[in-house]
């Protein structure tokens, strides 16, 4: 039986928000732009309280490194989506293209390619050697996107309704950036649900977004499933987008149980309105055999630990499958390195409900596995037909699969395996030494083609495309309501872009200063984002302050402090 709540609360937050939305249809471009710089402004103001809080949340010692991804994943992100935004809105305030100025590329397939970083000189400093572009379908031309980056802003008048949001419970910038796009991607007022998990953030949420309260076009709410359930169906609801599960987006969508079964046979949804969703699934790294060094096998071990293991595995697109040649020579010294980067991570609190029952599941499912302070390492996975390729565990679960080849067979090999064994297309990630890449040549270019992911990352974790505001941020298209995969739609993308299918990440396969002598020149030392970053804390707090105030001043100490990391 639900638990009875306050219906008038949810009821009145509605209607606040159909007049409201009268008014967001007679606020032009430059007030929603100053709106966007007045939210900046107060993140900044509010990121020692909004990391605070977050800390609360996941029971972090005030002293960990790991602190530094609440930094980073939280105030950070949210002001670097709202100033890129604010950019783009203050370009259509001018009457151009958010995308004037920006020389766009090709991409194999004939697609045009917008680069989403580096975008200025201090993109180039801070992500030195990193870059992201996004991949718009392929039949659309440079002219086209021009024409059409801005989305409904183009039409600032023509409102959309009520949008309802249900905000996540794993990284603390996904509501209020989901927000943010539901305002201006799609010109809907907004009633944001947060997730119980986050209720302690609910006075910097509401801080943070004061000015659109007091417009009258954001409402924030709390409460459970049957809040959720109640404000999702209301008749005064559009459209509903979410982030979590497809268990969740399905139970949303169809119903639950018995009935639930019988209206997704029958094809009716429960649902009488649109739905977009961004639902994670099981996220494959991609190990290329090459001519790896000692210190090759062991930072690119990291890597993959962190992939897994960043904020606890509470990741949409944490990687639960390594995929890895059983033809490579140093496979065996790979695995050496990946099984002592997972043991000497940091030990966390599992904070996110059902995790100790999943970690449970896996080990019952897999009685030889691995485990070390609350995590799992399950080798020799069959290829098919197990629930680790099937099943999102979010926790820290990690399979290796082993498939035959070296070279461009491999990779082809791990192409198909990726897009016909894996649940979900969110994120898949390549590793791959800069020799290999050499010698691969137009064979990469076509892997990164096939790949069915909305986010492909090579040499670099997906996650940082979540991180760089103008990058798209969703599953790859073409899911339907009964098959959702790991959802339909997009977010972040504050270039606007319309026509979306994917982001391209890559980044330098070594650390700064050792891939300079290798001949990579990249002055990024490693990630703070790593979870065997020591100064993670340091660097996210020193970056977050200088997205809050652009003050040159920051940039000694920001580059001493990943130096040391």
């Amino acid at each position: 039986m639900s638990t009875p709540f306050d219906t008038a609360v949810i009821d009145n937050a509605l209607a606040d928000l159909t007049q409201g939305e009268k008014t967001w249809a007679a606020t032009d471009l430059r007030r929603r732009r100053e709106l966007l710089d007045e939210l900046h402004a107060l993140t900044a103001r509010d990121a020692e309280a909004w990391v605070a809080a977050a800390r609360t949340i996941k029971q972090l010692d005030p002293d960990s490194p790991l602190v530094g991804e609440e930094w980073m994943s939280g105030p950070m992100t949210m002001l670097a989506g709202a100033k890129a935004l604010s950019e783009s809105l203050a370009a259509l305030e001018q009457g151009a293209s958010p995308l004037d100025g920006v020389e766009l590329g090709t991409a194999p397939g004939g697609r045009v390619t917008v680069p989403a970083l580096p975008h200025g000189i201090y993109d180039k400093l801070l992500l030195s050697g990193f870059s992201a572009d996004v991949w718009l379908r392929p039949g659309v031309d440079g002219a086209t996107a021009r024409r059409k980056a801005g989305l409904a802003q183009l039409d600032p008048a023509a409102t959309k309704g009520v949008g309802a949001v249900l905000g996540a419970g794993n990284i603390m910038s996904i509501a209020p950036l989901d927000t943010l796009y539901e305002l201006y991607a799609n010109n809907r007022v907004v009633a944001l649900k947060l997730n119980p998990i986050t209720d302690p953030l609910l006075p910097v949420f509401r801080a943070i977004f004061a000015p659109y309260i007091e417009l009258g076009v954001v409402r924030i709410l709390t409460g459970g499933a049957p809040e959720g359930g109640y404000l999702v169906n209301h008749s005064l609801v559009a459209h509903v987008h979410m982030t979590g599960g497809a268990p969740t987006h399905d139970a949303i969508v169809w119903g639950r149980g018995e009935e639930g079964a019988r209206r997704r046979a029958e094809g009716t949804p429960a649902l009488d309105k649109p739905i977009t969703s961004e639902l994670g699934g099981v996220a494959p790294v991609i190990v290329v055999p090459g001519e790896w060094s000692p210190a090759d096998l062991k930072f690119q071990a990291e890597h993959v630990a962190t992939q897994r293991l960043h904020n606890g595995g509470y990741n949409c697109v944490a990687a639960q499958t390594v995929v890895l040649s059983a033809d490579w020579p140093l496979k065996d010294q790979f695995l050496t390195e990946l099984r002592a980067a997972i043991d000497q991570a940091p030990a966390r609190t599992a904070y996110y409900p059902g995790s100790a029952d999943r970690v449970a599941g896996a080990l019952e499912t897999y009685p030889d596995a691995g485990r070390v302070n609350g995590r799992v390492l399950v080798e020799n996975l069959p290829t098919s037909d197990t629930p680790l390729l099937r099943t999102e565990y979010f926790s820290p679960v990690l399979g290796v699969v082993e498939l035959p080849g070296s070279g461009a067979e491999f990779l082809g090999n791990a192409v198909d395996f990726a897009n016909d064994e894996l649940m979900g297309t969110l994120g898949a990630n390549i590793i791959a030494h800069p020799g290999t890449i050499k010698a691969l040549g137009g064979a990469l270019d076509t892997a990164i083609e096939k790949l069915r992911y909305g986010t492909v990352a090579l040499n670099a974790w997906t996650g940082l495309a979540f991180l760089t505001p103008r990058a798209s941020w969703g599953a790859f298209p073409g899911h339907t309501l009964d098959d959702i995969q790991s959802g339909v739609g997009v977010v972040h993308n504050a270039f606007l872009l319309d026509d979306v299918e994917r982001t391209v990440v890559r980044g330098p396969f070594r650390p700064a200063p050792r891939a300079i002598l290798a001949g990579e020149f990249t002055l990024s030392p490693k990630p703070p984002w790593f979870v065997s970053n020591k100064t993670g804390t340091s660097t996210g707090r020193k970056l977050t302050d200088f997205y809050g105030d652009g003050k040159i001043r920051r940039l000694p100490g920001i580059f001493a402090s990943a130096l040391r990391g």
